[in-house]
């Protein structure tokens, strides 16, 4: 993945230090033995790359996303883009909890590391989010600056979380908010004005717990300037980010780590600090 090459910022690290471990209420959560990703994602990874019709546009999959016809594996489109979709169980997790979790996160770095010990290093707000507010009242239109790690590449990602609608996703199992979620941002990058794409993960009630879906449309058309007089740039940026097949590999096992290392705290986590 060729990206403008990202700031470094002095403190800014992968792990706890030890005054985390002795003062975080809930240091106990951080684990950095991360279990290998699950086997529909290893099988994902064999089989991919896949076909480019079985992963359509964001516009045409966005409605159709329990129902599409890969749920887990990667394909590099024609037009330069990556597209990544992934289903993870979630044993115990509802959707309630993953509203929670994304607004609670990027409160502090520490807590983002908890979410990937390995890969994840940096998190804050760009604006903080009231206080009182909770769920998806504490994320929705709001900017998370992100430090994290893609495989060896460092990624400092501007996750703007949208309402499902504003991606096209109109879901009536959304409009109660406790049997499904779905969380949907715009990905940018911190240190240029340019959009990268954009995330969704469909959460739905499962007996026992919750499966996501999560699906990743990056580069290539999903690819735009932040500001409307850098649009004429938006062809040359297109040129300089070229994605690769390990991009799209490093997207998925990322994914499935994380998600899957979350699935093993969360219930817990949720219990002590909601």
């Amino acid at each position: 993945m060729r990206l403008p090459k990202p700031k470094t910022f002095a403190g800014r690290r992968l792990g706890w230090s030890d005054v985390d471990l002795s003062t975080k209420p809930y240091a106990r959560f951080w684990n950095p033995v991360m279990a290998g990703i699950t086997d529909d994602a290893r099988r994902a990874v064999a089989n991919s790359p896949m076909a480019e019709p079985l992963f359509p546009p964001m516009a045409k999959a966005i409605g159709a996303i329990v129902d599409s016809p890969v749920q887990s594996g990667y394909t590099l489109t024609g037009s330069g883009a990556i597209h990544v979709n992934l289903l993870t169980e979630m044993p115990d997790v509802t959707p309630t909890m993953i509203d929670w979790w994304f607004g609670w996160h990027s409160d502090s770095p520490e807590r983002y590391r908890l979410w990937h010990p390995l890969a994840h290093v940096h998190a804050q707000w760009t604006t903080p989010p009231p206080l009182g507010t909770t769920g998806r009242a504490r994320y929705l239109n709001r900017t998370s600056e992100v430090d994290e790690y893609i495989g060896s590449t460092m990624i400092r990602g501007a996750i703007q979380f949208k309402e499902p609608a504003a991606l096209g996703l109109h879901d009536p199992a959304l409009d109660e908010g406790h049997d499904a979620t779905a969380v949907c941002a715009r990905i940018g990058l911190v240190d240029a004005p340019i959009d990268m794409g954009y995330l969704v993960h469909h959460v739905t009630s499962v007996p026992g717990g919750s499966v996501m879906r999560s699906r990743f449309w990056i580069g290539g058309p999903n690819l735009a300037a932040r500001s409307t007089r850098l649009r004429a740039a938006v062809p040359v940026a297109r040129r300089i980010v070229q994605l690769t097949e390990l991009d799209a590999r490093a997207l998925l096992v990322h994914c499935s780590q994380e998600m899957t290392h979350l699935a093993g705290f969360l219930p817990a986590l949720y219990e002590q600090e909601s």
